[in-house]
């Protein structure tokens, strides 16, 4: 993981809980050999589309629509596919453990799970051209009488595998599962499919150690070079994926999927960066978009710096939210924070293994206890302990942020994150950019967060070896089915107002928002109201009216 960036995820606290509790209120992710090559294999198996009720691929070409608006800002079309790839056979079999790189899940899942790698190309501009391996799983619809279709997950990150989240969940999308094949995947540059590695389990270990809130010119100097380090490793370890990693591509490979999983319209719920990531979709397929369906919502207006400040916001209400349910008031809980954080900035104290607690990874920790309130008590008790003296408990939540194991071994989860966030930001701000312009505003927006994501802004992307796609992502989707897009009042990491936004974006008759009061990163497993709202639209189509809040 770089330094300091919030993922945007439902994956990052998943280490606190069984995997069961994936989508009932927990996440872990605002991210082996890097090559691009064939992936895990394609297994033998059954032939594709599975299931009883699904219709043959087609083999017709299929090629992006053209941008619908704004073609500054859209991804470039490129030509059809040829029917070798949209009429191609996935040949479904067991599926083995997932690998390390996945940051979550060591089980095998079970039975009913199958798996299978779809062909797509490296480089959508050259169709005929070399392919890469995009890693499937799936669990055939219980109920072949009343089959709608397929339906695709994005768990969010970026570089989160649907692959190994999708099985944990099962309990929470299983009324899903009646009527559609539950299919997820792994993005391009993501595990099993050709992950973006760009460093070993020490040099990670080491990243982490670089102050993430540089005090004067020589810490500056320190930060930028680590940052710049970073991308220079991904490059020599991945450089072949690297600029192939973005979100439009990834979206193609979406529309690809749905081809040969016999699909005439693409079915969706994409949480968090997953919502980005349908809204880019929708921008390139709105003919192709079926029942769409977001929560978690990004904003597409804002460009990384925006976007940045936006979860310096969420943050901060999420953190004052939690004092307050506490009884200890908002500015209170700020100085009690800002004091103890400087402290280990000066001082780092023991945490146990001969490790200890710096203030970035206390940081860390604070914010991945911040993703859902069912983690708040994991919160007091570890800001009780370092209180004292231990930083045991405030390290244990920053590593499972990181995804570090008790071996001291790190999950490649953030190295995809962020060359899949480089690959689509043409952002590249630098560091007297921030000391001249975010620095004191990111501070009073949130004095915990602001400083750490300010620097962020300029050592996120910095010396990055391919330029980005956009300024903001794309999702204006003229002429698509209605979206629905579901926004969480006390959501930290993507904060409610964003969902407006999108639904705005989107455009009129299309997005259609839901609001959902709560204090979690999503509302979908978590807000009762807000479930039914989503499982109905995705079942039975029921698109409920535009601006309808969730109250429980």
């Amino acid at each position: 993981m770089h330094i300091g960036h919030i993922g945007h995820g439902r994956f990052r606290a998943s280490a606190l809980t069984a995997a069961a509790l994936l989508l009932a209120g927990t996440v872990f992710g605002c991210t082996k050999d890097g090559s691009a090559g064939g992936g895990p294999g394609e297994r033998a198996g059954t032939a594709a589309g599975g299931g009883s009720g699904s219709t043959a691929p087609s083999a017709a070409p299929s090629a992006p629509a053209s941008p619908p608006s704004d073609p500054g800002r859209a991804p470039v079309t490129t030509a059809a596919l040829p029917a070798a790839l949209t009429g191609q056979k996935l040949g479904w079999s067991a599926c083995k453990a997932p690998v390390k790189a996945d940051g979550m899940y060591a089980e095998k899942p079970g039975a009913r799970w199958q798996c299978a790698t779809l062909k797509a190309p490296l480089d959508y501009t050259e169709p005929d051209g070399e392919t890469l391996g995009i890693a499937l799983i799936r669990s055939v619809a219980k109920d072949s009488r009343k089959r709608i279709g397929s339906l695709l997950f994005n768990f969010g990150g970026p570089g989160g595998s649907g692959v190994a989240a999708l099985p944990g969940g099962d309990d929470i999308v299983k009324k899903l599962g009646g009527a559609y094949d539950l299919v997820s995947f792994d993005p391009r540059g993501v595990a099993e499919s050709s992950a973006v590695v760009c460093r070993d389990d020490k040099a990670i270990a080491a990243s982490h150690r670089v102050d993430s809130t540089p005090d004067g010119p020589a810490e500056q100097r320190a930060f930028m070079a680590a940052s710049a380090g970073f991308g220079a490793d991904c490059a020599r370890r991945s450089g072949k994926v690297l600029p192939h990693v973005g979100t439009a591509n990834t979206a193609r490979d979406m529309d690809l999927m749905r081809q040969v999983l016999g699909d005439t319209k693409l079915h969706y719920l994409g949480f968090s960066y997953g919502t980005e990531l349908g809204g880019v979709y929708a921008h390139l397929f709105p003919e192709k978009v079926g029942r769409l369906a977001m929560d978690g919502v990004v904003d597409p207006t804002a460009d990384l710096a925006r976007g940045t400040r936006n979860q310096a916001v969420g943050f901060q209400r999420a953190l004052e939210n939690y004092y307050k349910s506490r009884g200890i008031g908002a500015a209170e809980g700020t100085a009690r924070t800002v004091q103890l954080l400087k402290r280990l900035d000066a001082r780092p104290i023991p945490a146990g293994d001969r490790r200890t607690l710096t203030e970035h990874m206390a940081r860390t920790g604070i914010i991945q206890s911040l993703y859902s309130e069912q983690y708040w008590p994991y919160l007091t008790d570890a800001l009780k302990a370092a209180g004292k003296g231990d930083g045991s408990e405030l390290l244990a939540l920053a590593d499972m942020y990181t995804g570090r194991d008790e071996k001291g071994r790190y999950s490649t989860q953030d190295h995809a994150q962020r060359a899949i966030s480089c690959a689509d930001s043409a952002s590249r701000p630098t560091a007297a950019e921030v000391t001249s312009r975010h620095l004191a505003d990111f501070t009073a927006v949130s004095p915990v967060f602001g400083p750490y994501l300010a620097w962020d802004v300029a050592g996120w992307c910095a010396d990055w070896p391919v330029d980005g796609a956009w300024e903001k992502p794309p999702v204006s989707a003229k002429g698509a089915a209605p979206i629905l897009v579901v926004g969480t009042t006390g959501d930290p990491a993507t904060p409610v107002e964003g969902a407006k936004k999108m639904a705005d974006g989107l455009g009129t008759g299309v997005g259609v928002l839901v609001t959902s009061e709560g204090e979690n990163h999503g509302s979908y497993g978590f807000s009762k109201c807000a479930t039914r709202l989503v499982d109905d639209y995705l079942l039975k189509g029921t698109v409920p009216r535009s601006g309808t809040v969730c109250s429980a």
